[in-house]
């Protein structure tokens, strides 16, 4: 079991980057494009939603299955996405180039971030989620759009889906095992969205429903694996699922940085954990207590801790970045140091 619900776990992971980064986002793109949407509202809304489809689904599934009893699985993935973002993803990014941050980036983006997760912490301190507690994330991300919308001349996600591209082309077109095994999988992909330029709704679509089957299967291998391990199933949500469901993202900032870009990929990463927090977590939520019951129960026991440590992210990223408004390498080493420190943490405290 243990074994077969590992497989299951990567196989899902593996599959969920191919469908997102080669259909659904660009299906996003060009729907954003034919749209005429400002790219700072493009890239917060529908490439934001793309990068974080499959924590979404999760987070849904979760809240359904088994009649809410594995909730905390949901929260676990956007919580522990969210600090494999900060930690990871800009620390990856600042070692790969260290990146100059705009003070746009520190007053606006990290500002609305950590009014997300002071609200997540006030929402889960009582071990319950009200349909008004979930109603102000939804209206707390309403508010971040307009004011992205009122900044129209940030540039935001959609330049990264650009090199995202580019990146996956040139990777993918070589002949080694793997990356002949990924073209075939993405090609059997293509039949059934089409180009995901030319045939944006379609794409978008088919892209949805198989994100959602595979999350769907991601959740269930996960919280197998969890009782085969005799561990809580919010610490493979915290860290495996949280960190499988970033990686794309993260190789994605990699190619970005490589590009002297290291700023977007830091930006990017932070507009996506806003996205997580305020829409990944609030619309479940509104979903699951318009259908079935009015108030959530949510298992802090092992959420807490994680919840007070995402904020202590805000404050060191805030802090990394006051000085000169960069992020130097020796910081990015410091980040990813201390999410090292962080698994460790979660997994012995669960043993």
């Amino acid at each position: 079991m243990i074994l077969v619900s590992l497989i299951v776990i990567l196989v899902s992971i593996y599959l969920l980057s191919i469908i997102t980064d080669e259909y659904f986002i660009i299906s996003l793109d060009a729907i954003s494009k034919r749209l005429k949407l400002p790219h700072n509202v493009a890239g917060a809304s529908l490439m934001a939603m793309g990068s974080s489809a499959p924590e979404l689904a999760i987070a849904i599934f979760a809240l359904f299955a088994a009649s809410g009893t594995h909730s905390d699985v949901g929260i676990g993935t956007i919580v522990g996405s969210a600090i494999f973002n900060i930690l990871v993803i800009t620390g990856v990014s600042a070692v790969t180039s260290p990146a100059h941050i705009s003070w746009k980036v520190i007053t606006r983006d990290i500002l609305m971030y950590a009014v997300g997760v002071i609200l997540l912490l006030f929402t889960i301190r009582d071990g319950r989620v009200t349909i008004i507690e979930a109603g102000v994330y939804l209206a707390a991300y309403a508010f971040y759009l307009l004011v992205l919308y009122k900044w129209n001349d940030y540039v935001h996600d959609t330049d990264v889906v650009g090199l995202v591209e580019e990146e996956i082309s040139s990777e993918r077109c070589c002949g080694d095992a793997y990356h002949r095994a990924t073209a075939a999988i993405s090609n059997g992909i293509g039949h059934l969205t089409g180009n995901a330029r030319d045939n944006d709704l379609r794409a978008f679509f088919v892209s949805i429903a198989l994100v959602a089957v595979i999350s769907y299967a991601l959740a269930e291998s996960a919280v197998l694996f969890a009782e085969a391990i005799h561990v809580p199933a919010v610490v493979v949500a915290l860290t495996v699922l949280a960190a499988g469901t970033s990686v794309p993202d993260m190789f994605a900032s990699i190619a970005v940085a490589k590009q002297g870009r290291g700023d977007m990929s830091i930006a990017n990463a932070i507009g996506s954990n806003i996205f997580d927090i305020l829409v990944g977590l609030g619309l479940p939520w509104i979903l699951a207590m318009t259908m079935s019951t009015n108030v959530i129960q949510v298992d802090t026991a092992g959420l807490m801790t994680s919840a007070m440590l995402l904020f202590g992210t805000v404050v060191l990223l805030f802090v990394f970045l006051l000085t000169q408004l960069k992020l130097s390498r020796w910081e990015g080493w410091a980040l990813l140091a201390l999410y090292s420190a962080y698994v460790a943490y979660v997994w012995w405290g669960s043993l």
